[in-house]
């Protein structure tokens, strides 16, 4: 029996010969091995029609550019946060339009279904504005304190101080009134006078929880960054991100950009103090050297060598 093979193009694309490729393995794992003419005859015939499909119908559907694989944005965040992984973390949906805070209506990109839609454009440079905040303050030396009291988010705030090292604090429960305001009588006077109780950044993923946070750091001039949503007033905190603030999702790119800048900044302090003693020791090698040549000169009986070296 003889089969007539249709006619192929002459030339295939590079997507269906691997279509083809991928379908002959698993038809030969199909069938198993070909130990008679007739299973090499059907298997041959099988192959053939399908490349034949395969090569008819290329030329139609959509070509896959880019790929979109999930990011373990709470253990490995990203360094800059994008329109697209804001868009995809719902950080965009706001409160009903009925809540809308009137102070909050240059941040909002309108409304659907009667649902506040946050406009990302202002999102994202507000974001990486309030990271080179962070940047600078652990530059300098700063404590920062990230909270977060919610459930979902209590893991969140717990990395990102994780991050930070010593400079790095969070709190997950409840914020204690009285933590700043009422410092000597809650922590001591000595506690006070011997540690650094009063930090010098609050980063608030759930601001309007934690109101009595926000007015204690108003009082001590401490700033603050809080994620705003819909329904609060931006002017509670001195530099607002409007966003999703029920999110999780939201809360792990934010905070883990803040934190990735506050790394940053200490990776900084750390490379300067290290230039600094690099500095040090060379000025002192350079001193002893100049002393020790100072007292050859001495004792070689040149006292003119030995007084130009008199500071």
């Amino acid at each position: 029996m003889y089969f007539l093979r249709p006619p192929l193009p002459v030339r295939s694309s590079q997507k269906s010969l691997q279509f083809s490729r991928h379908w002959c393995r698993r038809l030969s794992q199909a069938q198993g091995r070909l130990e008679t003419e007739d299973d090499w005859t059907n298997f041959q015939q099988t192959r053939t029609s399908l490349k034949t499909l395969t090569d008819a119908m290329s030329k139609y559907g959509s070509t896959q550019t880019s790929q979109w694989s999930l990011r373990d944005s709470l253990h490995k965040p990203a360094k800059d946060a994008t329109l697209s992984a804001l868009l995809a973390s719902g950080a965009h949906f706001g409160h009903a339009a009925s809540r809308m805070n009137p102070n909050f209506l240059p941040y909002a990109y309108g409304t659907r279904a009667g649902i506040t839609l946050i406009d990302l454009d202002h999102t994202l440079p507000l974001l990486r504005r309030a990271a080179k905040v962070v940047r600078a303050v652990a530059a300098n030396d700063g404590q920062i304190v990230f909270i977060g009291t919610r459930p979902d988010i209590r893991p969140v705030v717990q990395r990102a101080a994780q991050r930070l090292g010593p400079q790095g604090f969070h709190v997950g429960d409840r914020w204690l009134p009285g933590t700043l305001t009422n410092k000597w009588q809650m922590f001591g006077y000595e506690t006070v006078r011997s540690k650094r109780i009063v930090p010098d950044l609050v980063i608030l993923l759930n601001p309007i929880q934690n109101m009595n946070a926000i007015q204690e750091c108003a009082l001590s001039n401490v700033p603050t960054i809080g994620i705003v949503d819909s329904n609060v007033d931006p002017r509670i905190v001195m530099y607002p991100i409007p966003a999703n603030d029920e999110s999780p999702r939201t809360a792990e790119i934010i905070a883990g950009v803040l934190s990735i800048a506050a790394r940053e900044g200490i990776a900084i302090r750390e490379a300067e103090m290290q230039r600094m003693r690099l500095a040090v020791d060379t000025a002192w090698e350079d001193f002893e050297q100049m002393y020790e040549q100072a007292e050859q000169a001495t004792e070689d009986g040149h006292p003119s060598n030995a007084a130009s070296f008199d500071y």
